[in-house]
């Protein structure tokens, strides 16, 4: 053997090869002693690392055998040994190089590659041995670096690591199903959502990665999810190569899950970074979930750092998302964030004029009244999704009744519906209502003033006006005298707390509720 050869070079060397190396000369090598420094070699990677890391990265690394001053190790994917050699490559050299000064050259095999034949193997150890050398293993104090935090993402250039979609990926149930409805086309666009549309435009119809991440952001039933699957069908129509995986964060959460429970975490990772565009709805429901949070921010790191899209949606801007990480705020905040702001007349009206087209295209000819359809336009301001229920109503009781449609028949059928959204809680007037309640001056409660007589009111008027109102924090807290944000959620927090321990205030909470929903005085 070359006992040089480690040292010929400018430093050690890690290679990732799929097909056999060159025939060599034999090593004449001890493989129990072979074997022994592998031991040692994989505790004291464990040590550095840590166990999670170690667990989910390097496990399943095998030492296959040495060939020509080189180390031939083996793991199950060609994912898993991208990661590594990205990440871990000179550290693998220096550790074997500390062994063993005749091995500086590491090289990481797929499981099922060619072998060269003249190759000093390791012996194979007894089943159950080789996990439990590992655990007992001492590694050297002063061999040890400092652990990472958590497994940093792959760090080739953009768009070069080849990763493997998992054998029956597309159909095994990761990602959720495509509303066929949910298209471009059948999106109507306003100035309330032209920006988000744009630029789902953009994402769906560039070749290259325009704005990453996309964020859209806006109230419930305004259009986000509407988007996300017209991008999603868009790309799939147009770019069929490119792999699109869409689902909730609720289910992305729930496959983690399931990958912990399994202990199958490695096909989770293969199965969330191996896509071209990653698009994940209603990314609030990750709020609390630390581990999840965890995971998604490797995820997203792994993806960005490759050039792969990301898109994701939300309740709320980037930096209002409650109890999610910093870092991942910060993170989400990097590309575009449209807002999707609440629909206009015009906007409302444009969509019901469509549904009804729709409808007469689907269903045959029926009559819908303009001014029924003006009428719901200006009457049901709360969300698109409740505007198009209430037209689906007016033309089932038409259609199951036999009564033509008209204004009156829609004002009785819609009846419960009109009542909900005359009733819109202003920010205004929770502020007078809460002053009334607890004998407080208005003027007090939107002042600077830290006494508990009015801090505790001033509280409860933000709790509510988070509870009843679709107003951003921020402008919330421009409502209580120019607050920051921060001052809204710690208030909106300890009303929450407070409410599980004192029944005064939960009482006091809950009937201001009641006549600021109904509409009555507290007198």
């Amino acid at each position: 053997m070359d006992t040089n050869m480690g040292t010929m070079e400018s430093g050690p060397v890690v290679r990732n090869v799929t097909e056999a190396s060159e025939p060599a000369a034999a090593v004449n090598m001890d493989s129990t002693a072979l074997a022994q420094q592998w031991h040692r070699i994989r505790a004291r990677l464990k040590a550095e690392v840590g166990s999670a890391t170690f667990d989910s990265w390097f496990k399943q690394l095998e030492l296959v055998g040495v060939n020509n001053g080189r180390v031939l190790l083996s793991v199950p994917s060609r994912f898993q040994r991208d990661w590594i050699v990205s990440n871990h490559a000179d550290r693998l050299a220096k550790l074997w190089t500390q062994e063993n000064v005749a091995l500086g050259r590491v090289e990481i095999l797929t499981a099922g590659s060619a072998v060269p034949e003249a190759v000093a193997r390791a012996p194979e150890p007894e089943a159950g041995n080789h996990a439990e050398t590992v655990r007992n293993e001492e590694a050297p104090a002063a061999q040890a670096s400092p652990a990472p935090a958590a497994p940093a993402a792959p760090t080739a250039s953009p768009g070069k690591l080849q990763f493997e979609v998992p054998a029956g990926f597309e159909d095994a149930g990761v990602g959720a199903p495509l509303d066929p409805r949910f298209t471009f086309d059948a999106f109507v666009v306003g100035k309330s959502n032209e920006l988000a549309h744009a630029a789902a435009r953009r994402v769906a119809e560039a070749s290259d990665v325009s704005f990453n991440p996309l964020f859209l952001y806006g109230g419930v039933g305004l259009g986000k999810t509407h988007l996300m699957h017209a991008i999603a069908w868009e790309i799939r129509n147009k770019q069929p190569e490119r792999k699109v995986l869409y689902l909730s964060a609720e289910k992305f959460m729930y496959q983690f899950v399931r990958a912990l429970r399994f202990k199958d975490t490695m096909a989770f990772k293969q199965q969330f970074r191996s896509v071209d565009v990653l698009m994940i709805d209603d990314v609030q429901f990750i709020s609390g979930k630390d581990s999840t949070q965890e995971e998604f921010f490797h995820t997203f790191n792994a993806l960005i750092d490759h050039n792969r899209q990301v898109i994701i949606s939300a309740d709320r801007s980037p930096s209002d998302l409650e109890g999610i990480e910093e870092r991942i705020r910060s993170r989400l905040g990097w590309g575009l964030a449209a807002d999707i702001h609440p629909t206009d007349y015009e906007l409302r009206l444009g969509i019901l004029q469509a549904k009804a087209e729709e409808m007469i295209q689907r269903n045959g000819p029926i009559e819908i009244p303009q001014n029924v359809l003006e009428f719901l336009a200006n009457r049901i301001v709360s969300n698109v999704r409740e505007l198009e229920g209430a037209l689906k109503r007016v033309v089932a009781y038409a259609s199951l009744v036999g009564r033509p449609i008209t204004l009156d028949m829609a004002q009785d059928v819609l009846r419960d519906l009109l009542r909900s959204n005359d009733r819109k809680v202003t920010i205004e007037e929770i502020q007078r209502r809460v002053a009334e309640y607890f004998n407080v001056r208005l003027s007090d409660l939107l002042s600077a003033r830290r006494a508990r007589a009015v801090a505790r009111p001033r509280q409860i008027a933000m709790y509510l006006s988070k509870q009843l109102t679709t107003r951003s924090l921020p402008e919330i807290g421009r409502k209580f005298g120019g607050r920051d944000h921060t001052t809204v959620i710690h208030a909106v927090r300890k009303v929450e707390e407070l409410r599980q321990v004192d029944s005064g205030l939960e009482e006091d909470v809950d009937l201001l509720r009641r006549m600021l929903e109904g509409g009555h005085s507290p007198n």
